[in-house]
């Protein structure tokens, strides 16, 4: 059993779910094109999992802009806080996130929503001022959005048992996290920074390298080549989310264009927030020997079979939602 300052285990559901896909993929080719698009296959599968929260967020936002009637009892706004609350209490009620996972997501949630209340007193952005459930200028399903962030975080860290080479000290990236938090807010009123803390996240997060499971294999990434891929579909999910009139950029007002490339730095930035307040509840964990044997310079190495009566290396491995450390 993994301890509480471990890895983050299954839940409940997830064991449940992945035992019936363990089944399944077991069958299928190990090598070849078969085997190479199962572990495609299962990679895509895994993702939409740890987006789940998200996923659900946005379509609600995207259904609610088609076709939300006019002439409903409450304002739209108003409902997408209602069902953001649905999802997240379903989510905890369905097993899917635990209650130790739930502290970091409502603690993205309250980062997020401070954030917001500046943002749109300064006039970053602006929400449509129906509703009764906000803050100000800032209805309470914003900070769902920030908290679908964090659900994200923490599921795919358990989904894909990440592991990682050469992490910088936890303590140096909280102060960067609390310095790209801070500029968040002073660029405007002094000099905006941001890209000099891109170069300081390159700095401490140059060396080091992601490992992650998806079915059969290993594989290794540069961490930042990570926080870029995030950033790019969250910026993705900004698009459908302004298009869907959730919130409005002020050049967005007068009819509705793409978000500028350039918001990329910023959700590249909030990806180093992101992690280190996953990081207070999932430590960043090394390869074990095992692990770290198991991984070429070729990229990618194959570990021992399944095990199914000892828990062995790829035990749970081979379903949706990840190996299974906590059968040891």
């Amino acid at each position: 059993m993994r301890t509480p300052s471990g890895p983050a285990t299954l839940t409940t559901a997830e064991r449940a779910i992945d035992a019936r896909f363990r089944a399944i993929l077991a069958r299928l080719p190990r090598r070849g094109p078969a085997g190479w698009l199962t572990e495609f296959a299962v990679f895509g599968l895994k993702q939409a999992w740890a987006c789940v929260f998200g996923g659900a967020m946005l379509a609600v936002i995207f259904a609610a802009h088609l076709w939300y009637p006019e002439d409903a009892p409450f304002a739209r706004n108003d409902f997408l806080t209602l069902a953001a609350v649905v999802i997240q209490i379903a989510m905890v009620a369905g097993r899917l996130e635990s209650l130790r996972e739930l502290r970091v997501v409502v603690l993205f949630h309250l980062v997020g929503t401070a954030m917001e209340l500046f943002k749109t007193h300064i006039g970053s952005w602006s929400y449509a001022p129906d509703g009764v459930l906000r803050l100000g200028a800032v209805p309470l399903f914003s900070g769902f959005m920030y908290a679908a962030v964090g659900s994200y975080m923490v599921r795919v860290n358990r989904l894909f048992d990440l592991r990682f080479v050469r992490y910088p000290r936890r303590w140096v990236t909280a102060v960067v996290a609390a310095a790209i938090y801070a500029n968040f807010f002073t660029n405007h009123y002094v000099r905006d920074v941001r890209w000099l803390l891109v170069a300081a996240v390159v700095l401490v997060f140059g060396r080091c390298v992601m490992q992650f499971r998806i079915f059969r294999f290993r594989w290794r990434m540069p961490l930042l080549l990570a926080f870029f891929l995030v950033a790019v579909f969250i910026w993705l999910a900004e698009n459908i989310a302004t298009w869907s009139h959730a919130w409005l950029y002020p050049s967005q007002l007068g009819g509705w264009h793409p978000v500028s490339a350039t918001k990329l730095a910023s959700w590249f930035l909030l990806m180093i927030i992101s992690v280190v307040l996953v990081t207070w509840i999932s430590p960043p964990q090394p390869p074990d020997d095992l692990q770290s044997a198991a991984t070429v310079d070729a990229d990618v190495a194959e570990l021992p079979p399944v095990s199914p009566t000892t828990g062995g290396p790829q035990n749970m491995a081979t379903g949706l939602a990840g190996h299974g450390r906590h059968e040891r």
